[in-house]
């Protein structure tokens, strides 16, 4: 600790800082720009001066920028000085000269960190008077607007998009205040994190477009602490509504996980929520197969009466929270239930939580991942499967270069200086994935083969760990050294792929590395934001023998939670269960309509969109969003976190877990009398107990602030409320009262001493986002109050004994049929960021940066079929047709013999398919276009 005095005040701030964090960390309120604490300091703004004495005998002192500045032991500076107020004064009022002064027309107005700081500085009068410099806007995609006019040239954005984040699309053009931030060309940024642009500039020069569209101030807008949906991450968000609608998403500070920033399909992904096409009132097939609307109390019963004939099973789901999983395990029994996984998917996640159980390994936090000084990529590209992973694996590779820079004398935080002196240096980065990737920029070497040869790879680097001998393979042995001599190893890999081989090959280098007494860090993806708690909580029957037992009659219904089955397995294999598409018509999510038998069993689908098996459906019952309702996640490193309501949904839209939690006490099932979530998780923990833990996710619904008051969704501005639906009825709503959180509809109350219950940042003076300082301990360190979320599976001590498997250099695709001479190929399945997640693919934002279906063949195959790029191809799984015609792409990393496929785009594979037969399109020659 080094101790400074600031104004005549002693204070004790954390070593290595610079004056401005260490002046920010204690409370006082210093302007400034460029600074961000994520990415640390250029001097580029000076608007964070202070005077700075040399001793206590130093009455005049000198004007120092405090962000370029180390905050030393005895250290003495004024903040209230003349002389420094008055350089602050004037730094704000040269950066307002060409500043439009457009406040009350800006979408940034109410949360503008330029605002915040003109006010502190106390500029409150123009004074140009001349023609303003002015710039045109670009058109930058469906996420970002552009507004040029409002920049202050702090750098901040082409610091974060270039730099941090890997872009290379957002130049700075020119110099001075006539420096142009933006694109050669309009167009989309290409950046699957430039959302953060929106959060990241201080002023409006980037904002959310889908924001702007529906827009409100930030004062009117209710929030509620979240959880991303998007993936199994599990970043925390803060979604925020007006007038019934999602209105936008912003990211919510936690320092374990996505720290500062959020990629874009999380930050873009939850327009389904206002989605045209959302469940919103139950219905129902009647004796004569129409469909027809029921009310709440009447589905309600419906439900109740058919649970209560018996032979039901239940169909959980990886995207439906935990409570709700649990609610449907409860009311059928586990005899009966399923997580909704089907058998493939289910087993890569459970050796996913076996191989945590065993302890081989740590499992890392993004933050740990950042700090790793050797990374190793296993099979999985990261950027479609677990977005923001990928932005910290890039910082990783920083770290040899911070350290160079350290032992020279230049601290961490003083960005250009340590960006200039390691300009050459990367730490290790090894890449074994099928296609190229967008980290293979930042790695050592890499190699594009299929996941089975990828796993191979992998066990020769555990071998030649465990052996300490040579190898013919050159990244074999660099991968295989560079593990060997890092302090912070990590691995990374996951169950994209389809591949339990490269499961063991990653545990197998982390068995082999702590053989040597190096205890490295294990990444492994899985799925779907629940697929963990889907998991932990599992029935005794597989997705496909829930699925056998209905096609054999044993069981006489099926309830489906929130889970669309036609993205699990193929269509002709669900169509045999569901007794053909005697009940609808069409085709949905790659299902097959048509013909067949009438089924008998009851098909009963409870989602909060539409979806491929309504058409099959005898009882449809509308869910809450995640937005809607309240309950609990479990991520990849089996962190359990808690998301709340943000805002009533109309009356026929409920959790899933009360549907449930009421056809169970109806059947005579006392122990199913739930009210709130507390009541779900309690149930959960007596039959689980090795799942105590997750009671401490988050606070009790009785939870109250340390001076006994709820905490607001609102902001203490928030308006309107008596006038918000004046034009549908003079009478003013009753607030929602909510008795099962410490949250309150209301802007009365305090604001969370709890990290877990932050709806939004706000602090006196600080409107923007950068108000979330005044929540952390220290800056860039843990939130006051209890972290978000709980860890389930904690780490056993003993670990696996090394052994490894024989290897060979045989590079033949495997997990698949291979005929060179037909057009069957061994499949490998492909992720994209935007689209491939069910619900996210459902925002309009999202929906424009989704690609069309393709499959991707090497040239030598593709020449061999007669196939150019770009053509329509048609793809089937067991000889029938799926989604639509696909679009080739050619890749000659892509192994000969194998094909890539992508896997949950609209009108495309849901599932992991074993075989694929591919064939032109025949309509494709005789048609002007086809979509």
């Amino acid at each position: 600790m080094a101790k400074i005095h600031i104004d005549g005040v002693t204070h004790e701030v954390g070593d290595g800082q610079n004056l401005l964090q260490a002046c920010l960390s204690v409370g006082a309120n210093l302007p400034y720009f460029c600074w961000h604490p994520a990415m640390g300091s250029v001097g580029a703004c000076r608007q964070c001066a202070v005077i700075v004495y040399r001793d206590e005998n130093d009455q005049v002192g000198r004007v120092t920028m405090s962000c370029m500045t180390p905050a030393t032991d005895g250290a003495r500076l004024s903040l209230a000085s003349p002389a420094a107020v008055e350089f602050r004064a004037s730094v704000i009022a040269s950066l307002m000269r060409n500043h439009p002064h457009d406040c009350p027309v800006c979408e940034e107005g109410g949360e503008c960190h330029l605002q915040d700081m003109t006010v502190m500085s106390g500029h409150t009068v123009r004074e140009y008077t001349g023609k303003k410099r002015t710039f045109r806007n670009q058109q930058l995609g469906p996420f970002i607007n552009h507004e040029m006019n409002r920049c202050i040239t702090c750098h901040r954005c082409v610091r974060f998009y270039r730099e941090y984040a890997g872009g290379t699309d957002l130049h700075a053009f020119g110099q001075r205040d006539r420096t142009y931030f933006g694109r050669t060309e309009d167009g989309p940024l290409e950046s699957e994190f430039a959302g953060n642009l929106v959060e990241v500039c201080p002023t409006g020069v980037f904002t959310d477009k889908p924001f702007s569209k529906q827009y409100s101030r930030k004062w009117d807008l209710q929030a509620a602490p979240s959880v991303c949906a998007g993936c199994a991450v599990g970043c925390n968000t803060s979604p925020s509504e007006r007038y019934g609608k999602l209105k936008r998403v912003v990211n919510r500070y936690h320092p374990d996980i996505n720290g500062y920033f959020l990629c874009d399909r999380g930050r873009f992904g939850s327009g389904y929520v206002n989605f045209e096409h959302r469940l919103r009132s139950a219905r129902a097939r009647d004796a004569n197969g129409s469909v027809v609307a029921l009310d709440t109390k009447a589905a309600a019963d419906q439900l109740a009466a058919l649970v209560g004939q018996g032979g039901v099973v239940g169909i959980g789901s990886p995207r439906a929270s935990l409570e709700a999983n649990f609610a449907l395990r409860t009311l059928v029994g586990v005899e009966n239930f399923s997580s909704g996984m089907a058998a493939t998917e289910a087993l890569l996640v459970k050796k996913v939580i076996d191989i945590q159980r065993s302890g081989v390994a740590r499992v890392p936090t993004l933050t740990d991942m950042e700090q790793a000084d050797v990374v190793l990529v296993l099979g999985e590209d990261v950027l479609r499967t677990a977005p923001r992973v990928a932005l910290s694996l890039r910082q990783s590779v920083r770290q040899q270069g911070i350290a160079a820079a350290k032992a020279a004398g230049i601290p961490q935080w003083q960005d250009a200086g340590v960006r200039g002196f390691a300009r050459d240096m990367h730490s290790p980065f090894f890449s074994s994935t099928a296609l190229p990737t967008q980290l293979d920029d930042i790695a050592t070497a890499v190699v594009h083969e299929l996941p089975a040869a990828s796993a191979r790879t992998g066990q020769a680097i555990a071998a030649a760990i465990a052996s300490g001998g040579a190898t013919a393979n050159e990244f074999v042995a660099a991968a295989a050294n560079a593990l060997s001599q890092a302090k912070r190893p990590l691995i990374v890999s996951g169950t994209g792929a389809g591949s339990s081989e490269l499961l063991d090959a990653a545990q197998s280098i982390a068995a082999a590395l702590a053989m040597h007494g190096v205890q490295a860090a294990l990444f492994l993806s899985v799925p779907e934001v629940n697929s963990i708690g889907g998991c932990l909580i599992d029935g005794a029957l597989s997705l496909e023998g829930a699925l056998a037992a209905l096609e054999s009659g044993q069981a006489r219904s099926v309830i489906v939670l929130e889970n669309d089955l036609f993205r699990r397995i193929p269509a002709a294999q669900l169509q045999r269960a569901l007794r053909g598409g005697g009940k609808g018509g069409g085709t949905q999510g790659g299902g097959q309509g048509g013909g067949g038998q009438q089924s008998d069993a009851q098909i009963v689908v409870l989602d909060c969109v539409e979806q491929g098996l309504l058409e099959h459906a005898d009882l449809v019952l509308p869910t809450a969003a995640t937005a809607e309702h309240e309950g609990t996640f479990v991520n990849y490193e089996s962190r359990a976190q808690r998301f709340y309501e943000v805002f009533r949904p109309i009356a026929e839209i409920r959790p899933a877990w009360r549907w449930l939690a009421e056809a169970g006490e109806a059947n005579g099932k006392p122990t199913m009398a739930w009210r709130k979530v507390d009541d779900v998780i309690d149930a959960l923990v007596v039959v689980e107990p090795a799942l105590s833990s997750v009671v401490a996710a988050a606070p009790a619904a009785a939870f109250r602030n340390a001076v006994g008051t709820r905490i607001p969704r609102q902001p203490h501005r928030y308006s309107g409320r008596t006038a918000m639906f004046a034009n549908v009825s003079v009478h003013e709503p009753k607030a929602p009262v909510d008795e099962g959180s410490p949250l309150s509809f209301s802007m009365e109350g305090n604001m969370a001493t709890n990290a877990a219950l932050l709806p939004f940042s706000w602090a006196p003076g600080w409107n923007s986002n950068q108000s979330v300082l005044h929540f952390q301990q220290d800056i860039n360190g843990a939130l006051y109050g209890a972290a978000a979320g709980v860890r389930l599976i904690g780490a056993i001590a003993a670990a696996e004994d090394g052994k490894t498997r024989d290897t060979t250099e045989d590079d033949r695709p495997t997990g698949g049929k291979v005929v060179s001479a037909t057009d069957a190929f061994a499949p490998v399945a492909l992720y994209e960021t935007f689209g491939s997640d069910e619900l996210s693919a459902l925002s309009p934002a999202i929906a424009e940066r989704t690609p069309r279906p393709y499959v991707v063949l090497h040239s030598a195959d593709a020449a061999r079929l007669g196939l150019i790029a770009d053509d329509s191809v048609l793809a089937r799984v067991e000889r029938q047709a799926v989604g639509l015609p696909f679009r080739l792409r050619i890749d000659d990393a892509m192994t000969r013999g194998a094909m890539g496929y992508s896997v949950g785009l609209p009108g495309s594979f849901g599932f992991l398919a074993t075989e694929i037969w591919i064939e032109k399109d025949p309509a494709a020659a005789s048609m002007i276009a086809r979509s």
